[in-house]
């Protein structure tokens, strides 16, 4: 490492944490308030700058988080570093690059400190849930998508933009992919359709604070993915649950209905979870058994977890 130049400015760093939680059909994110922002663009994610007692970036997230919010973190991984300059308009940083290590944090959901609340993610991103068929939104949407890539003069620039539209929005052929989060929001932002790029509406969802909601896509993205082949889920479920309930939460996480008796198959054919001596009449039909994740599974992290087949996407 070479020394740094007199006067040279160094990248402020700063960390976030995308705190997610499931309650049964509503998956949630932790948020703060965010003051110095736009009207409308109060909400944001806990955060907070690397300071020298910081020992670690991770320890330093969680005192932030703590402080923040009173929620104490469990499982924790790294997400992304977002460094673009100008990230922070409006700090009179003079244009230097903030650097910002955002987390992805999964808890099972507690009440609170008074400053911060629990959020359904999607009202951030409501094209996102197809649980109840194709989301509203969608349609309106993709007219303005259609209409931002005809409004360009160069065909080849049109034909990319049509490209990049029928992949992301599964208007290709392609179908619905639940893990393209991220690539959704940034085309929707490139288009001008958020708040955040300029949308007079909240058509596309609220927005937040600074470049939050591009940390908190990213962090869905992730998440959708992992379920697949992790079994990440358990951070969020109680201690013991149906199966019903799991299958709700993991279709809340992934925004698709999931066939019933194939998802049912594929968590015995996987050994995920195994029968307690309880039984439950919570759910509203016949008493189910109470089940929790094999300790095995627990153990091994890294094992497979569900490898989502969609019921049907309208």
């Amino acid at each position: 490492m070479t020394e740094a130049e007199p006067g040279m400015a160094f990248p402020l760093v700063g960390l976030a944490a995308v705190i997610l939680a499931a309650t049964l059909d509503e998956p949630r994110v932790l948020t703060v308030p965010v003051a110095g922002q736009p009207e409308g663009r109060e909400e944001g994610l806990p955060a907070g700058p690397l300071e020298p007692a910081h020992p670690t970036l991770e320890r330093g997230l969680r005192a932030w988080v703590e402080r923040q919010t009173g929620q104490t973190l469990g499982y924790v991984e790294q997400l992304y570093t977002f460094g673009d300059r100008n990230r922070r308009p409006g700090t009179g940083d003079g244009g230097r690059h903030a650097l910002s290590v955002a987390y992805l944090a999964l808890v099972r959901e507690a009440r609170p400190a008074a400053d911060s609340a629990w959020q359904c993610w999607y009202r951030y991103f409501p094209y996102e849930d197809w649980r109840a068929g194709r989301p509203p939104a969608l349609d309106a949407l993709q007219t303005r998508l259609e209409a931002w890539a005809a409004a360009t003069p160069d065909p080849e620039e049109q034909r990319r933009r049509l490209d990049r539209i029928g992949l992301t929005f599964g208007s290709a052929g392609s179908g619905w992919n639940e893990e393209r989060v991220l690539e959704r929001y940034e085309l929707l932002f490139e288009a001008g359709l958020v708040p955040e790029a300029g949308a007079a509406d909240a058509l596309a969802g609220r927005a937040m604070a600074l470049d939050h909601r591009r940390m908190l896509a990213t962090a869905l993205g992730r998440l959708r993915g992992k379920i697949k082949y992790r079994p990440v889920v358990f951070e969020v479920m109680p201690p013991a649950f149906t199966l019903g309930q799991l299958q709700r939460v993991v279709e809340a996480l992934s925004g698709i209905l999931l066939h019933k008796q194939n998802f049912r198959r594929l968590v015995a054919q996987q050994g995920l979870v195994e029968e307690t001596d309880a039984i439950t009449a919570e759910t509203g039909g016949r008493p189910a058994r109470l089940m929790r994740f094999r300790r095995e599974v627990l153990l091994e992290r890294p094992a497979p977890g569900l490898r989502l087949s969609a019921g049907r996407l309208a």
